[in-house]
């Protein structure tokens, strides 16, 4: 299938530091898969391999079945976008849209079309060097959409967006998913894969740690824990443990169950007139499910500094 990246037993190794080891994994069309990991998971060298940036020591990274250097006309095959900064200062945006453009024999009128695209039209003349962040994003992911590719592949694509910005991304990743794309998003804003990906592949020391949809990965996290909200928190906590289950508070007037159902709560709440506003079943975040996979992947960990004296 042409719209696929397919990622084989990569082994990168750079010096005394294994990269890579045995990365393996696929992004299908249709859909947005999030690449996550910790800092050292091999998220960044193994989009570089698959770019032809980087050369790994075994396995293989291919686009719709071949290497990216056998591409022919690689821009409408695979948009990418790496480095926001990769741009030359002193040309405008619409300029270093034409310079890419002209190299792969596209015409000016695709250019002015991303830029409408990602919102640039406004600034598309002025030097690109003097973008904020965000606009070097969207001008990133206007030089990713000039082939208009089936495969796209953003790091960090949220990264400098305003809150209109984030918004405005998550719904051009969900349409182009939708236009049976297939959109790899590596990033560390958990929240907003939540509400675009409906894939994560989460890396830890150069591995796939995990490849699932998006909702079995917080079904798992979830753990069939009930959360619970009443204004007599000490009296439902002694009732809820007394019946044998794992008791957290979790704010002033909320607490999270592990080892009974909800209707159960219900009922001992019930019988110990515990008065109750809501008993629900517990939903974790994607960035809980991720803190859980990646715990013992991280490479570098704050210490925990004890709690202050009262």
């Amino acid at each position: 299938m042409e719209a696929t990246i397919e990622v084989t037993g990569l082994r990168k190794r750079f010096g005394r530091t294994l990269a890579l080891d045995g990365m393996t994994f696929t992004v299908t069309p249709g859909r947005v898969t999030g690449f996550v990991g910790p800092n050292g998971a091999g998220k960044s060298t193994t989009m570089r391999v698959i770019l032809g940036l980087d050369a790994a020591d075994e396995g293989t990274a291919v686009v719709g079945g071949r290497r990216y250097a056998a591409l022919p006309a690689p821009l409408t095959r695979l948009g990418a976008l790496l480095d926001a900064d990769a741009l030359q200062p002193g040309r405008t945006g619409r300029g270093h849209l034409l310079w890419m453009a002209h190299s792969q024999g596209f015409g000016a009128g695709r250019v002015d079309q991303v830029i409408e695209l990602v919102g640039l039209g406004a600034a598309a003349r002025r030097k690109a060097g003097g973008y904020s962040l965000g606009m070097r994003q969207r001008l990133g992911i206007a030089a990713a959409l000039l082939g208009d590719p089936p495969v796209l592949m953003l790091d960090e694509p949220f990264n400098g967006l305003d809150p209109e910005g984030i918004v405005w991304m998550r719904g051009l990743l969900r349409s182009l998913a939708a236009e049976g794309r297939a959109v790899l998003v590596s990033s560390h804003l958990m929240s907003e894969l939540e509400d675009t990906a409906g894939h994560l592949v989460v890396a830890g020391a150069g591995r796939v740690i995990a490849d699932a949809g998006v909702a079995e990965l917080i079904a798992a996290a979830s753990g069939g824990r009930v959360d619970v909200r009443t204004t007599a928190r000490p009296e439902a906590m002694a009732a809820l443990a007394a019946a044998g289950a794992t008791v957290a508070a979790t704010g002033p007037d909320a607490l999270t169950v592990s080892g009974l159902a909800a209707e159960r709560v219900v009922e001992l709440l019930g019988t110990a007139a515990v008065p109750f506003s809501e008993v629900a079943a517990h939903r974790a975040t994607l960035e809980e499910a991720y803190m859980e996979l990646t715990r013992d992947a991280v490479e570098f960990r704050a210490a925990t500094h004890p709690e202050p004296a009262r």
